[in-house]
């Protein structure tokens, strides 16, 4: 970090010590020792030959805000270090990040994998936006099942993909098993860890390649502002595979002249994405917005590990409950997932997950309408705690059948589990439980519809 003479990833500092020190900049013209937020556009050139050195890339220095601020670097440098990564990447949202690290790997013509369990909105991004860009995505059945993932790789295939914690079901993954597949297949692994957080699990110390997340969420905290970030673990040799990818093996300045991977070294993806992907189609942060990241990131580890407290005792109660059908939270003895969950989260497997109620979606509309402590909106990961009814929101687009394959019943509820006091979220959610029982015991004498039931026929 910054306060010593050691680079980064040789210090072996705890996660709190590198959650404050890693990549501040101390300092400057007035000894400020937070880093101060650099408003500008652009960097001023002491000559007409230092202007043409800058272009080149000769002494390192900054040229435009959309391609690097000091702001910008400082925050990166941070979750360089907390990822244990090589290099990282700021942009404006998490879309933005899943988007341009993916298009820095794959162009028109490719194919990609992915699990199937993932945060609807990248699944919409895949299927429609990167259609248009001649880039198809294909969805294993089981992601369990590497001989489904194997049969699938075709010789356009550049890529796999996947999430740490997918929301909202929380069917976790086997990172290793995921990125050992990947590895012999010479293909990448990208993998969202929005949900989890470099202070539950650190994907690339798993075997993934690039780590992405919407920063937005638990790495702020406070709800305030959009950020997404790139991580790149520098461990994918890009240069092994010149047919695959192009880009990384193709001189920069024509014959005679390096590649980025000749340049570059391990950070040559990283560059890439920087420079030729978001340099070119823009997707900045602000570095007001880095600067409050920055302000978020210092408490990491304080929040995520009440997020996960809260939310285990949350899920237990909740399992506990007989208008409840199911609850999709791993770190339940009862969950599918928690033997990946012991292994590979011993501080514990996050605070977004879903539960299902008997009752359909009158029992989710009563539910949600009488919570008073969780908020109702459409975001995760704040201090505050939230609630939102996935059916008729991220999930309305689909249709009745497509939501029930996907275990999206009208019954589902999402919990984004914030910081409060334990005792004051189990209170909330007992008074709306008592307004769900009031109300049924009101319509008793109304049969339910099978359709407006919390489960398909078929369960």
């Amino acid at each position: 970090m910054t306060t010593t003479a050691t680079p980064y990833g040789q210090d072996h500092f705890g996660f709190a010590t590198e959650q404050v020190h890693a990549g501040e900049i101390v300092g400057g013209d007035f000894g400020a020792r937070i880093t101060p937020i650099y408003l500008t556009a652009g960097f001023v050139f002491d000559s007409f030959d230092h202007a043409e050195a800058r272009f080149a890339g000769e002494d390192g220095g900054l040229v435009y805000t959309r391609y690097a601020n000091p702001t910008n670097a400082a925050v990166e440098a941070k979750l360089t270090a907390l990822e244990h990564g090589v290099d990282s990447l700021l942009v404006a949202s998490g879309q933005a990040a899943i988007t341009v690290a993916l298009l820095g790997i794959l162009k028109a013509g490719d194919h990609f994998l992915s699990a199937p369990s993932l945060y609807e909105g990248s699944k919409t991004l895949f299927r429609e936006n990167f259609a248009r860009f001649g880039i198809e995505v294909e969805f294993v059945d089981d992601p369990h099942d590497i001989d489904d993932w194997r049969r699938r790789v075709r010789p356009n295939t550049r890529a796999s993909y996947g999430e740490t914690i997918p929301n909202p079901k929380n069917d976790l993954i086997d990172i290793g098993q995921i990125a050992a597949f990947a590895r012999e297949e010479g293909l990448p692994f990208v993998i969202d860890s929005t949900a989890s957080t470099p202070y539950l699990i650190r994907p690339l110390e798993h075997g993934a390649s690039i780590v992405v997340h919407s920063a937005s969420k638990f790495l702020s905290g406070h709800g305030a502002t959009l950020a997404g970030v790139v991580i790149d673990g520098g461990s994918f040799d890009w240069a092994r595979y010149p047919d695959k990818f192009p880009q990384f093996s193709t001189p920069i300045g024509g014959a005679g002249t390096p590649t980025l991977a000749e340049k570059f070294g391990n950070t040559a993806y990283l560059e890439y994405t920087r420079t030729i992907i978001a340099g070119r189609l823009g997707p900045v942060l602000s570095p007001l917005n880095a600067f409050l990241l920055q302000q978020g990131l210092e408490t990491l580890s304080l929040r995520v590990g009440q997020h996960s407290r809260n939310a285990l005792s949350v899920a237990r109660w909740l399992e506990a409950q007989p208008e409840v059908a199911s609850v999709d939270y791993p770190g339940l003895e009862s969950n599918p997932s928690h033997a990946i969950a012991r292994r590979d989260y011993p501080r514990g497997t996050g605070s977004v997950f879903g539960f299902t109620l008997h009752g359909g979606i009158a029992h989710a509309r009563t539910l949600i309408n009488a919570l008073e402590l969780f908020s109702r909106m459409s975001h995760l990961g704040d201090v505050r705690s939230l609630v939102l009814h996935p059916g008729t929101t991220s999930h309305a687009h689909l249709s009745a059948e497509e939501r029930d394959r996907l275990g999206i019943y009208p019954g589902l509820v999402r919990l984004s589990v914030g910081i409060e006091d334990e005792d004051d979220l189990r209170a909330d959610l007992e008074q709306a439980f008592a307004a769900v029982r009031a109300g049924s015991a009101a319509t008793t004498h109304v049969p339910v519809p099978a359709f407006d039931a919390g489960l398909p026929l078929s369960a």
